[in-house]
């Protein structure tokens, strides 16, 4: 009976120990007007919205990653070839960014060939099949800023690419991207037609052009490349030599089958793809882990407002307070997504790795990014525009990325046609 009692006792006293949280956090305060948003791409864009004029500082509860040994450095991370991080500025384009560049990469490594595509002349046709299937639906459609990263590939093919020296959406004189105003242009002229119940496509079509080419530029249907005159098509296929259909989207949520490709039901998928292969999140993981280090890239989307994501140390972390990490399972994934503490917010490129940097076994990921939070630190350093996440992180809030299928052929070969 003592031997019984003295067991349970351990088994109690080992569960207290292991419950107890070493992660701190803390209220960070944020003085408005602060930060490269503010103070660069602002001032660049002078769009001020009401939203962003409020006089109190704002405040959030972060982790408290003070006196942590953090890997935030670039030179510790095993990467591949990628262009220098380029921002977004106030455009709601991250899916685009991200996946232009991770594209800009598969250039490289397939090619070896240093590009830069184009992100502003797929995000205008983007817009324009959005105004397309707003049409169809009568006004049951989404028409917003905000899209996934396959839509690249659907654009790439019905429309080619550009090199960035010949649209960059920049125009008069500006340096950073703005669509608040073209975007409440196009959205009070659709809701206009919705109104009064005209439904021509083509007039429909062709405003939405003309407003985007007044504040954006009108894209190129022809260009010259190394002496060379190409189209948007001929330069994807025969400059570029990329086959939009060699990539694929890997998702892992428990709310579909797995080993099935399902649709990914967030706003940002308007135009309700279920061309996404959902996986285990151990696949998921595997797949993340192996492709990095055989050469691979992905751009990768999922959560990034979060107290573990951290703008001053860049650093992406689960805390212990939120969930101990033997707890991170597809069930804590599916319960963040299902509550909505998960959210399909942000796209990123992931381009490196560090393995065991705190001797846990796992790895940590280099992640560019084009929005402004991962620039309020010195323009000249390293780790201007990039982030770091833990493999928890990934595990946990990160839910799909873009991929080539070489890097993925055993997991699609599982798949029922």
């Amino acid at each position: 009976m003592k031997k019984i009692v003295f067991i349970a006792w351990g088994l109690c006293m080992a569960l207290f120990v292991h419950a107890q949280n070493k992660d701190k956090g803390k209220i960070d305060v944020q003085e408005h007007g602060k930060g490269f948003y503010y103070e660069t791409i602002l001032k660049d864009v002078n769009t001020v919205d009401a939203a962003q004029t409020q006089e109190e500082p704002y405040k959030r509860f972060v982790m408290d990653q003070s006196g942590m040994n953090l890997p935030n450095k670039v030179s510790l991370f095993t990467q591949k070839w990628a262009q220098p991080v380029e921002s977004q500025g106030n455009a709601g384009d991250c899916w685009c960014f991200s996946t232009m560049s991770f594209y800009e990469t598969e250039v490289w490594r397939l090619q070896h060939k240093q590009v830069a595509i184009s992100e502003i002349y797929t995000v205008y046709w983007e817009y324009v099949e959005k105004a397309r299937r707003f049409v169809k639906e009568r006004g049951n459609s989404l028409f917003d800023e905000g899209s996934e990263g396959n839509a690249v590939a659907r654009i790439m093919k019905m429309y080619g690419a550009v090199p960035q020296s010949e649209y960059s959406g920049l125009i008069n004189g500006r340096k950073y991207h703005t669509h608040a105003k073209m975007m409440e242009e196009m959205k009070s002229y659709l809701m206009s037609v919705k109104a009064s119940n005209a439904w021509n496509e083509e007039v429909v079509l062709n405003t939405i052009k003309e407003i985007m080419n007044y504040h954006i530029g009108t894209p190129p249907t022809s260009f010259t490349v190394d002496g060379k005159t190409y189209n948007p098509k001929s330069y994807l296929k025969d400059y570029l030599k990329l086959n939009p259909d060699d990539y694929v989207e890997i998702l892992s949520y428990k709310q579909e089958p797995y080993w099935q490709q399902v649709e990914y039901k967030v706003p940002d998928n308007w135009w309700h793809s279920k061309e996404y292969y959902n996986v285990p999140l151990d696949v998921f993981m595997k797949i993340v882990k192996s492709a990095i280090r055989e050469g691979y890239t992905m751009s990768i989307g999922g959560d990034v407002s979060e107290a573990g994501f951290v703008r001053e140390t860049q650093c992406a972390i689960i805390p212990d307070f939120d969930i101990p990490s033997a707890y991170i399972n597809e069930d804590a994934r599916q319960f963040r997504f299902s509550n909505e503490t998960t959210t399909d917010d942000h796209g990123m490129h992931l381009v490196g790795y560090l393995e065991n940097y705190n001797k846990d076994g796992k790895d940590w990921y280099l992640i560019k990014d084009s929005s402004s939070g991962s620039r309020n630190n010195d323009p000249d350093a390293p780790e201007f525009g990039y982030y770091f996440f833990h493999e928890d992180y990934v595990k946990l809030k990160m839910m799909g990325f873009t991929i080539h299928k070489d890097a993925v052929n055993d997991v699609l070969k599982k798949f029922n046609k």
